[in-house]
């Protein structure tokens, strides 16, 4: 073991000795960027990149699991993606639908896929729904995946079901109108039952959103990391959480 590596050891247990898990996330958002550009600095295709991408997932888990979170949401694929080239897309669609399936092979984590399934294609929409049936007696973490995902589409299906809903019930949209509440919309989105994000963690030095969860992240803490999402680290998570503890939570206060 290197100098540097046993100073590195030492700094990641001075970290996880000053958390207090009363002061820890339930619910933990990652916005999984940097992949392309990971693999273009190291010469290598975007398949390379979102393929060590999908392969740092699994270890990331395990960190929040240690640490107690309870929910996870990780931004897989937007909306947005889904118009990438064919060439680009269709490998990417193959490692997220592998990835997911070697995570719920584990049984650890209950998995949700979160996103507009319809946009998907078929077999991709199949998979995601066969990984969420096969962990879905799992009580342990649950882990949304959010592919083809977009914070204005997720809010725009959310509405449209809640008009569905009313409609089929034979409420008027003028008796709706009157009724309506952020409730009624929030029962609606895709992590509806689900604790709000406490945190959401944003890698490769991007400090935006990008629709990331629009509705649910509110009052959430935002941490952005320089590392790209392969190379993101333990000690990087838990400066992440360190972060989030010291800061005094006002929810719109």
């Amino acid at each position: 073991m290197s100098v540097g590596d046993v100073v590195y050891a030492a700094y990641e247990r001075r970290l996880v000795r000053r958390l207090k898990r009363a002061e820890l996330p339930r619910h933990v958002g990652v916005m999984l960027d940097g992949n392309r550009r990971w693999a273009k600095l190291r010469g290598k295709d975007s398949k390379s990149g979102h393929q060590a991408g999908a392969d740092k997932i699994a270890t990331f888990l395990s960190w929040c699991e240690d640490a107690g979170v309870e929910v996870v949401t990780l931004w897989l694929l937007s909306t947005d993606n889904l118009a990438r080239p064919e060439a680009e897309l269709t490998p990417l669609l193959e490692i997220i639908e592998q990835a997911v399936s070697d995570l719920a092979a584990t049984g650890r984590w209950r998995i949700n896929p979160v996103g507009a399934a319809e946009l998907l294609p078929e077999r991709t929409a199949q998979s995601l729904r066969a990984s969420a049936r096969r962990t879905a007696h799992v009580e342990g973490m649950t882990v949304n995946v959010a592919v083809a995902y977009g914070g204005r589409q997720e809010i725009t299906d959310a509405v449209r079901a809640l008009l569905l809903q009313r409609a089929a019930a034979g409420q008027s949209l003028e008796e709706l109108a009157r009724s309506l509440t952020r409730e009624d919309i929030a029962g609606n989105l895709y992590t509806s039952g689900q604790p709000d994000p406490d945190l959401v963690i944003r890698t490769s030095g991007e400090q935006r959103l990008s629709g990331f969860m629009l509705w649910q992240s509110a009052h959430s803490e935002f941490y952005f990391c320089e590392a790209y999402w392969p190379d993101f680290r333990h000690v990087d998570f838990l400066r992440a959480l360190r972060s989030y503890s010291e800061r005094h939570r006002r929810f719109g206060g």
